[in-house]
This record gives structure tokens, C-alpha cells and sequence, in this order.
């Protein structure tokens, strides 16, 4: 009997780390804290070419980056399927001792001959043939002969895979080196795992590893396979097409929190209509019985809604500091000696309400540290239209009198709105690309306030020297 539920999740060391990926451990993750039970990190590093030692530090990486801590009682791991080899060649060895396994020397082009076919499995050639372990024959499993192999999946429900249409599936290379399918059963057996939470794609995989677990005497785990994760086109997320690597999307300033929060309901909500939740209440929520079988559509405009929801809830402190790594080099175009952080503070919360990115807080200061404006030929083409000196020349005029204090701003630029009959937007529209080089950003007279009156003159008088010279 199971008294503790165990999970795991075993990635592969071979790449980035796939939000589909981040996804399932992060609901092993909620099920694991939500019933006491036990999260496994099993890292499946048997494909010695491709396996890369940092790639298990990017995972481990990936998964505190998403709340999943080694440090969390509920954590176990990593352990690596690489040190159970020994175990998994047992296991090989007992299921052929037993009669549930056999050697086969078939060639691929043995069974084309047989069966004249290119695209039918292996025929059971070599069952009776009563062949010993010679190198370079595979092992394969006996199959059953008739019946079905019942997979009752907790989101998909109840499957039934005709034994038939298994064929004698290997379970050990011709050097005695155990496949996947088995090497997956025998490290769940051994970790004693109760629930087998994992991708849609590894259903067709269930019913040979039911079948293992059932032939080594161990009663099957729970089985449930989340539904795909496509992409606006409803093609399933694919790394050759999509950007689908978890630190893509935390490098371009996406909260850790605010990717939990989304990847969550991918293919699973709480049945209200609250969307924006810390994780420690999804857990609390979570009902594997209620993940969606339909495909869930990776929405990237509803992730950066997501996170901007989260940046604005961010308090003052922390929204300084996670902005910090976007205000140094490489992505700072302002020499460091220019940055100045009392000003950056003053006007980061007028930036907050803004981004839903963090790596869009650059665009929004740079104007703030660089030497001139930056320059945006779009923006000034549109703002510097007929009268725009004029306009200029009468904001440099009132600006060098004015109470230098946002109000005290606005009022003298009314004023000279009144003067040449336009309206505030219409008279505001030079002033800000201007100064800030943009026709869009932050409000601008506290961004003026801020940049101080003697800067904020000089780029008027520029502006009005380079439309003098267009002229």
C-alpha cells in the first residue's frame, strides 16, 4: 500500500531548459508540497554524446529560478540514471531467467524479407529459438499474446492498447546495455515512485512500461500525461521554431513568479475566474483529476500581461533592484560613469506602471543618462512638423523662469500651447522627443524635473538649432 506520494522528474541534460519541461515540475512540484509527499530530480544522462555537465547545473539552476529548491524538505535529488546501470542490467538479466525475455539476432533487413514490408514491427521471429547471449543480440520483451494492456491515466482516462499491436519490444542493446524503456521502469521501481506526471507525447510509451513494471512484480504508478503545449498556430512548441527555453524568458526580464503563475494554467485552472495567484495558493488549489486534456496554447502576449502584473506589484525596493542587471553593460548604452542612481530612483517609479518586461526599462531611461537624446528618426519626423521651432523657442523662453517642479512645468507649457493656439498634446509633442528623443515614455513633465533645467534646455536649444538648419 502507498503511503507517500512520490513524484519525479527526470529531464535529459541535452539543451535549454523547455518550458513544457518547467511546466511538469512545476505540477509534480504542487502535488509533491501538497500532500507531504516527496519530488525526485532524476537526471536521465545515459546519452553520453549529447550529455553536458553544465546542462544538469542549468537545470538545477532552472528549477530554483521557478521556486523547485533542493533546499525544500519535499525535494529529493538529483540522483542519475547512469549510476542504476547495474540494477537495470539485473533486472535485463531476471526478466530473460524468467521467460519474460529473449535474444534476438535480427537484422532490419531480415524482418523487410520476412514480412515484405518497410513499415511493419518485429514478427516474434526469434520467441522459440531459444537463442543465449551472444554479443551484438538484442534482449526484447515477450509481449503478450492477445487481451490489452489498460492504462487508466488520471487526465486522458482510460486507454486500452491492444497487445497486438505491441510488438516484442527491446529492452537491452546487443552489448548488454539496457534501452530507455526499461532503464525508466527500473529507476522508478527502485525510487519507489507513485505518480508519473509527464508530457502527452510519452503516452505511447505507458503501456511497455506498464508492462515492465507489472513483469518485475511492482504495481504500476499513477499514471497522468498533460496535455501539449502549441503555439499560436496550434502547432505543438517546438525549439527549432519557438522560443521555448525557460532562461530566454527570465534573461528577457520575465519574474520567476509571474512564470510560475502562467506556466500553472497551462492546461489547468482553479475554476474561478482569478488568474493572478502566488504559487503557494495554486498548490493549495491544485487537483491533477482537473488538468484539461485539450492542447494549451502558449500565449506569449498573456505571459508579458502576466508579468506586468507582477512588476507593478513589485514594491518600490524590489522593482530597483531587479531592474539593475538592464542599467549596466551589456545592454546600458550610457557610458557607467553617467549613471546616476538617486536619479534612476526618482524615476523608476513613474517607469514601474510601464513595463511589462523588465529589459524594457533601458529604452525608458536611457534618455536620463545619456549624453544627448537618443536619436529616432521615426519619432522626430513625426513630432518636428511646421511651427515646432516656434513652439520650441517659446518653451525654452518660459522654462528658463518657470518653478522648475512638474506643475510648475506643465503651467508654462499650457501657456505657450495658449499662445500658439494648440492644444497641451499638440504643443507637448516636440518638447518630449526633444528631450527624451521619443514620442512616447514616461510622463514627461516629472521626467523633465528630473533630468534638471540646465540638461533639459541645452536638448531644447539643440533641437532648435537642428530645425534652424532644415529650415
Amino acid at each position: 500500500m502507498r503511503n507517500t506520494i512520490r513524484v519525479r522528474f527526470a529531464p535529459s541534460p541535452t539543451g535549454m531548459f523547455h518550458v513544457g519541461g518547467a511546466r511538469s515540475a512545476l505540477f509534480n512540484w504542487a502535488l509533491a508540497r501538497q500532500q507531504q509527499g516527496r519530488f525526485v530530480l532524476r537526471i536521465e544522462d545515459t546519452d553520453a554524446e549529447r550529455n553536458r555537465p553544465e546542462w544538469v547545473d542549468g537545470i538545477i539552476s532552472a528549477l530554483t529560478a521557478i521556486g523547485i529548491s533542493k533546499d525544500d524538505p519535499a525535494f529529493e535529488g538529483p540522483h542519475f540514471q547512469s549510476y542504476n546501470a547495474e540494477a537495470q542490467r539485473d533486472a535485463a538479466l531476471r526478466l530473460y531467467a524468467e521467460g519474460k525475455a529473449y535474444y534476438c539476432d535480427c537484422r532490419r533487413e531480415d524482418l523487410v524479407a520476412r514480412t515484405r514490408s518497410q513499415h511493419l514491427g518485429y514478427d516474434g521471429f526469434c520467441r522459440e529459438r531459444g537463442l543465449a547471449y551472444v554479443e551484438g543480440r538484442a534482449l526484447r520483451f515477450r509481449t503478450p499474446d492477445g487481451g490489452a494492456t489498460v492504462v487508466d491515466d488520471v487526465v486522458r482516462g482510460r486507454t486500452e492498447f491492444p497487445n497486438a499491436s505491441l510488438e516484442d519490444f527491446v529492452i537491452a542493446r546487443g552489448n548488454g546495455s539496457p534501452v530507455f524503456v526499461l532503464a525508466n521502469a527500473v529507476d522508478d521501481i527502485r525510487e519507489r515512485i507513485t505518480h508519473v506526471i509527464r508530457g502527452e507525447e510519452h503516452l505511447s510509451n505507458t503501456p511497455k512500461q506498464q508492462l515492465l513494471w507489472n513483469a518485475l512484480g511492482a504495481e504500476p504508478p499513477v499514471w497522468a500525461h498533460l496535455p501539449v503545449i502549441v503555439n499560436e498556430k496550434r502547432q505543438k512548441l517546438s525549439k527549432r521554431r519557438d522560443k521555448v527555453a525557460l532562461e530566454d524568458y527570465l534573461a528577457e526580464g520575465y519574474l520567476s513568479d509571474a512564470m510560475v503563475n502562467y506556466l500553472m494554467l497551462l492546461g489547468w485552472g482553479p475554476g474561478d475566474d482569478v488568474e493572478i495567484r502566488p504559487f503557494k495558493e495554486l498548490e493549495g488549489l491544485f487537483r491533477l483529476e482537473d488538468v484539461n486534456k485539450g492542447s494549451a496554447f502558449f500565449d506569449v502576449k498573456k505571459l508579458s500581461a502576466f508579468n506586468g502584473e507582477y512588476i507593478r506589484g513589485l514594491s518600490p525596493e524590489r522593482f530597483v533592484a531587479e531592474c539593475r542587471r538592464w542599467l549596466q553593460a551589456p545592454y546600458a548604452p550610457w557610458a557607467p560613469e553617467r549613471f546616476d542612481e538617486r536619479a534612476f530612483e526618482a524615476v523608476a517609479g513613474l517607469a514601474q506602471t510601464r513595463l511589462t518586461v523588465l529589459s524594457e526599462i533601458t529604452q525608458y531611461v536611457d534618455w536620463l543618462f545619456l549624453e544627448a537624446p537618443p536619436e529616432d528618426e521615426v519619432s522626430w519626423a513625426k513630432a518636428m512638423k511646421a511651427g515646432a521651432r516656434e513652439v520650441l523657442v517659446s518653451v525654452r523662453a518660459q522654462w528658463g523662469a518657470c518653478d522648475w517642479t512638474a506643475d510648475g512645468l506643465k503651467a508654462a507649457l499650457e501657456s505657450v500651447a495658449a499662445e500658439h493656439g494648440l492644444k497641451l498634446g499638440k504643443a507637448q509633442a516636440p518638447v518630449r522627443v526633444a528631450v527624451t528623443g521619443r514620442t512616447v515614455g514616461l510622463p514627461l513633465f516629472e521626467s523633465v524635473e528630473i533630468l534638471g533645467r540646465e540638461r533639459a534646455l541645452s536638448r531644447i536649444e539643440a533641437a532648435i538649432e537642428r530645425l534652424s538648419e532644415t529650415a
